[in-house]
């Protein structure tokens, strides 16, 4: 998976491991500090040149060492300095304590702070490391500052954002905008710290790449590097069966139009060929409602294992509107050999047989692509749902290491995982996506893209991104139709 730095999410264990590389090669860490400071104290500037005073609250660790130096930049360029610190500031060591000595002001305890009209916080407390709840002091001072409107700067996170899961820790100031160093963490875009983050802006502070891709693990925003090389142009040659024949499974009459979305958005997400399958009461209401998308009467197990014969049946979608239930499993157990996107009802069904389902996936060779929401998710992984220790990207990775299959966790945050390993959170989704129909056309975009050919993880991350593009160029008032029609080119 190629990755451009700005791509790059490291957690705040990687990053401390990052550090350390980088002294042990022979780089000043206190150099380092320097420049992540300074790259504090020029956005402050550059954001907000109109702040009356620059209100420095500095914590008891290296982040508190990025506010000194902040500090100083600020008062040597003229602007009105105060600084307040958590703890005594004595008891720093290291480099922390080498900028604070270099503060020339007087630096006040941390509860004597008034938040005042004028006042640009910036929040040089705890950043990405913290993992544990604020001291209620902290709680106290967030409240007061973010009861007061006022805009704060972070320096990494925002304080009380628990840098790998994105959860609150007790309380967390919202910024207006953050400055993190050399690569994004997850709770930078993990919910609920993503909405406390303001603007992000990722610094270069001088650790080379080399140590940076070293020490990074797989987590990566998702972005078009992800499926680079899967999304090529088509030779002259092509014909609609090259560019692979989706089906998607049709539920009984009185739920037949999630299956047309999903089929409709597969063949404009690029499936040279999509057929709706469905049972006999069900076939005249989607042949009558279905142009370009083919309809084909399968009626049980044996038609459709006859009907599998055809090799060129490349992909499938089986849950939307299919109804929960034996035939839901016995349809997936049928196409486990090939790629399946199994959604909703498809879901739901294995909630008490999932073993069957991974032991088929573990044994056939097929791949297949899981698009639970959250409470799919917790029918199919209670016990990887209810540990609270994990952060949304560690469940999604650990049910995809257990289902040999990809899963795509959806929400807001949504995160993309693979058996290997390998996980994204996407980035691009407007909240207006949020509506009926909407995991209907992802999954029809998943699976044009499986039959394309793409493997299950990069058509999984593209298919996450494109629903994302189409949400925003459909606009807040879309509808699930509208949204098929606003799917763009694959980048």
């Amino acid at each position: 998976m190629r990755s451009e730095r700005h791509d790059l999410l490291v957690t705040p264990a990687e990053m401390a491991a990052i550090d350390q590389a980088a002294a042990r090669s022979g780089i000043d860490s206190f150099l380092l500090m320097r420049s992540a400071g300074m790259a504090v104290s020029s956005a402050a500037l550059r954001h907000f040149p109109g702040s009356v005073r620059f209100v420095v609250l500095c914590g008891p660790g290296n982040n508190g060492g990025d506010g000194y130096v902040a500090a100083c930049a600020l008062a040597e360029s003229g602007a009105t300095v105060a600084v307040f610190a958590h703890g005594d500031p004595g008891a720093l060591s290291g480099d922390a304590a080498r900028v604070r000595s270099l503060w020339p002001g007087p630096v006040a305890p941390l509860d004597t702070y008034e938040p005042t009209a004028g006042d640009l916080v910036i929040d040089a407390l705890f950043g990405a490391g913290l993992s544990r709840a604020l001291p209620e002091d902290v709680v106290q001072l967030v409240e007061r500052v973010n009861g007061c409107g006022l805009p704060v700067v972070a320096v990494d996170l925002p304080t009380g954002v628990d840098g790998r899961t994105g959860e609150i820790r007790g309380a967390a100031f919202t910024a207006a905008h953050t400055v993190t160093f050399m690569a994004a963490k997850p709770g930078h875009w993990l919910l609920p710290g993503r909405s406390l983050c303001g603007a992000l802006e990722i610094f270069d502070i001088g650790i080379p790449r080399r140590i940076l891709d070293a020490g990074a693990g797989p987590l990566r925003l998702n972005t078009p590097a992800v499926w680079s090389g899967w999304s090529g142009e088509l030779p002259a040659a092509t014909h609609k069966f090259k560019r692979g024949h989706l089906v998607v499974f049709s539920g009984d009459r009185p739920a037949t139009g999630a299956a047309r979305l999903a089929a409709t958005a597969g063949l404009a997400a690029g499936a040279g060929l999509v057929t709706v399958a469905s049972g006999k009461a069900a076939l005249g209401i989607n042949a009558a409602q279905l142009t370009a998308v083919m309809v084909k009467e399968v009626e049980g197990k044996r038609e459709l294992a006859k009907w599998l014969q055809d090799g060129r049946l490349a992909s499938f979608v089986l849950g939307p509107g299919f109804g929960v239930g034996k035939k839901a499993r016995d349809y997936a157990l049928a196409v486990c050999d090939r790629s399946l996107v199994l959604d909703a009802d498809g879901i739901t069904s294995f909630q008490s047989n999932r073993e069957e389902l991974f032991a088929a996936l573990a044994s056939r060779g097929g791949q297949m692509v899981m698009t639970p929401h959250e409470g799919e998710f917790a029918r199919l992984f209670p016990e990887i749902a209810g540990d609270g220790a994990l952060s949304k990207i560690e469940k999604a990775q650990k049910a995809a290491r257990i289902s040999h299959a990809v899963i795509i966790y959806k929400g807001a945050d949504t995160v993309i995982a693979g058996p290997d390993g390998r996980a994204v959170i996407n980035g691009n989704a407007p909240p207006w996506l949020a509506t009926a129909g909407s995991g209907d056309v992802l999954a029809g975009i998943t699976g044009a893209h499986l039959a394309q050919g793409m493997p299950a993880f990069e058509a999984a991350a593209a298919a996450v991104f494109r629903h994302g593009a189409a949400g925003s160029r459909a606009g807040r008032g879309l509808t699930a139709e509208t949204l098929v029609s606003a799917i763009p080119p694959i980048a």
